[in-house]
């Protein structure tokens, strides 16, 4: 029980901290700003549920593919390295969140510009669409779900929140990893979804940053004490 909770506990903080003005999270904002609610926090949410629960698929198997401690000793190095790039990063940036809030969103107008749709012409589609009592299963395909699952799951494959989540789970309890990770992604996706722009651009992407860095580097200090203890 307390291998879960401790995965539970360095899961939730490490993807809270991650997530918490990642691009996922601006695209959950500016997608709230245009489509109806709960189609974009259930694909959202769903998008970031299955990656986390593949990551941590991938972090519970890699222990069989090479030995436990070699497993240990990369996840240690992992968690220092994704602390010393968020802190170089953290140092970089301004203290506003303005910049990569304008870069996802000016991505998701191109995005509509490419398939040849506006903001206007899609908000009507989808007035029409809740206007439709649609079975509920159905709108599991319309394309507002199917848009925001998109974004979301590839935004996070090969992102380093995704990498520190197999790390994590190669060195913790998976099911407390995958719980811990859901629970952050509920939180954060639900504010950013209720929020929306204006809760967004109030972020700070440095101390974010700097914040996360910091967990990063003391959990992987932490590791690094538990091979020696070992």
């Amino acid at each position: 029980m307390s291998s879960v909770l401790q995965g539970f506990t360095k899961s939730l903080a490490m993807t809270f901290v991650s997530e918490i003005g990642d691009k996922t999270f601006f695209a959950a904002a500016i997608l709230a700003m245009r489509y109806p609610r709960r189609l974009v926090l259930a694909g959202c949410l769903s998008a970031l549920i299955v990656m986390t629960i593949l990551s941590a698929t991938l972090g519970w198997a890699a222990p069989n593919l090479i030995s436990r401690k070699w497993t240990h000793h990369i996840t240690t190095l992992l968690f220092f390295g994704f602390g010393l790039w968020s802190l170089w990063d953290g140092f970089k940036q301004g203290g506003g969140g303005s910049e990569e809030l304008a870069e996802v969103e000016a991505e998701l107008d191109a995005d509509l510009k490419a398939t040849g749709k506006t903001t206007k012409d899609s908000s009507k589609i989808e007035d029409e669409n809740k206007k439709q009592k649609r079975p509920f299963l159905t709108q599991f395909f319309s394309p507002i779900f199917l848009k925001a699952f998109s974004i979301n799951f590839f935004g996070e494959w090969g992102d380093k929140s995704q990498l520190a989540t197999i790390g994590l789970a190669a060195d913790e309890n998976p099911l407390g990893v995958v719980l811990g990770g859901v629970v952050a992604q509920f939180l954060c996706t639900t504010a950013a979804v209720i929020g929306g722009k204006s809760l967004a651009s109030q972020i700070s992407e440095r101390i974010v940053a700097l914040s996360g860095g910091m967990l990063f580097i003391i959990f992987g200090i932490q590791s690094y004490l538990t091979s020696i203890e070992a």
